[in-house]
């Protein structure tokens, strides 16, 4: 560098180019330290060492303040919005990567997904790759930067969460790659997204891990069980005390997730129906903000997922003429906790990018499911607990389980179909895996199935025993002959057969395995 020359940076970051693209600006002797584009003072750079100044020390101590400052405008920069790299528009947008980089991900949508799991899959998946230390910022509000380096390259992925609806946004807009959601795709979304395939498919949808949506109220709240109809009559509207829903009178302060929360629309769609949510309900876009208010507030009532109970006391759920049962790991992998939920990972059906394909592979790998796990919610691999038949049950059915231990897994059926649904197909691995690696003979697995009470008994009772036979064919084909093949028709409902919610849960095949 020249005599008399210095060096600088321009740190208006958002109304510059030149300090957008964190150039190095040199300005000649005798003219003004400012930037030649927008006219403000620059941020002096250090001499290099040796370069004609004995002040070394002093040099250091401004390159450092430099870089602070730097850092402190990149990251107002990333609060004030700037879009994601591949331009995408809404709440898909993210804070910019950095300059050169394009990511090798780009996932939105559930905050339910997204708040945590998935920066957690995506340094996990990273380190799978070669990396030793993936960093995750945080630039704006529900959004998230992993970023790593390994073999010279730097991969960055983002993470935008702002609600399970703006993951089929982003896939439509081409600015995501995988759609994370809380929530099974809507009809009308499968009609959008029909560009990409069909979004109900294996090659579209992706079980990650499972979830419960929990309805909490303060520890000291005297109510431990409610029926699906008495939640549903206190969030509309219809029980304004708890008194009337067997806790010590006083008022109930209903909150609740967001409109464009998958919790929301799951909940909506399970316990709400057609009716709105009271007026004057308290509304969050954070499950762990909702649960601590609700863990502080004696008077609340709320719902969040698994992970995000907090403080707060989940009390048990159920049918009105079934068991009500706490949400709890074996409940909701089983799914027959009543508001049980799937979270899933939406994609093109031909994906250009190869780490999509490596992404999901890695998500359900048993190193990808212990991060679904870690994070609060219920992994999809398979385990044996005792479980007690629930009163009511069939003599022939209390018979079968009562030495026996359950597997954490329910076979379920596509909506409208006798072929098995897509967490069914994958499961039919899992369980073959779970034979494999432990001392469990095939021959003990007992395969329980149930209806729905549409229809008659006897039909009922045939498509039960239909359905065992369905999943026992296709574990023979991977070499595991079940012991018991039996159907129990209409017993044991799981939920309400009156809702099409309901009867999907009560069509399943139980797995269970004689001791």
């Amino acid at each position: 560098m020249a005599a008399g020359e210095r060096t600088g940076k321009c740190i208006n970051i958002g109304n510059c180019s030149l300090a957008d693209k964190r150039e190095v600006i040199v300005t000649k002797p005798g003219t003004d330290f400012v930037c030649p584009e927008c006219g403000k003072a620059l941020l002096a750079l250090p001499a290099v060492p040796g370069g004609g100044g004995g002040n070394r020390r002093t040099a250091i101590i401004a390159g450092a303040l430099a870089l602070l400052v730097l850092l402190a405008a990149g990251l107002w920069f990333g609060l004030h919005g700037r879009k994601m790299a591949s331009g995408g528009a809404g709440d898909s947008t993210i804070a910019a990567v950095p300059d050169g980089v394009e990511p090798v991900l780009r996932l939105g949508g559930s905050n339910t997904i997204g708040a945590k799991l998935a920066p957690a899959l995506v340094a996990g998946y990273f380190k799978s790759l070669g990396c030793a230390d993936p960093v995750t910022s945080s630039p704006a509000a529900e959004e998230s930067v992993v970023r790593c380096e390994t073999g010279g390259k730097t991969l960055v992925a983002t993470i935008a969460a702002h609600g399970s609806a703006t993951a089929f946004k982003g896939l439509a807009d081409a600015s995501l790659d995988i759609g994370m959601a809380s929530r099974k795709i809507k009809a009308d979304e499968t009609t959008s997204l029909a560009k990409l395939g069909d979004m109900t498919a294996p090659s579209n949808e992706h079980v990650l891990g499972l979830d419960g949506i929990a309805v909490i109220v303060h520890p000291g709240n005297r109510i431990a069980s409610l029926t699906i109809d008495q939640v549903g009559a206190i969030f509309t509207g219809v029980i304004t005390d708890f008194a009337k829903a067997g806790g010590a009178a006083g008022p109930i302060k209903v909150l609740a997730r967001d409109d464009k929360s998958g919790t929301y629309d799951t909940f909506k769609s399970l316990v709400l129906g057609k009716t709105p949510l009271v007026d004057g309900a308290k509304r969050f876009e954070d499950s762990a903000a909702l649960s601590t208010e609700v863990a502080n507030d004696p008077a609340a009532i709320g719902f969040v997922g698994l992970a995000t109970i907090g403080g707060a006391k989940a009390v048990a759920v159920g049918p009105a003429s079934g068991v009500s049962l706490i949400p709890n790991r074996m409940t909701v992998a089983t799914e027959d906790y009543i508001l049980s939920r799937r979270l899933y990972l939406y994609v093109a059906a031909s994906s250009t990018k190869p780490d999509v394909a490596r992404f999901l592979q890695f998500a359900n790998s048993p190193e990808g499911q212990k991060l679904v796990e870690a994070a609060g919610f219920v992994p999809l691999t398979i385990r044996q607990e005792k479980s007690a038949a629930p009163s009511g049950a069939p003599s022939g059915y209390d018979t079968l389980v009562a030495k026996a231990l359950r597997l954490s897994v329910n076979f379920r059926f596509r909506t409208g179909s006798a072929d098995l649904d897509n967490r069914a197909l994958a499961d039919l691995d899992r369980v073959t895996e779970f034979l494999a690696s432990s001392s469990v003979q095939p021959d003990r697995l007992m395969l329980l199935g149930f209806a729905d009470s549409r229809g008659g008994e006897a039909m009922n009772q045939k498509l039960s025993e239909g359905r065992a036979q369905t999943v026992a064919a296709a574990l023979a084909q991977r070499g595991v002959k079940a012991g018991v093949v039996r159907g129990f028709g209409t017993a044991i409902p799981i939920a309400d057969n009156n809702t099409p919610e309901g009867q999907e849960k009560n069509r399943r095949v139980e797995v269970w395995v004689a001791r």
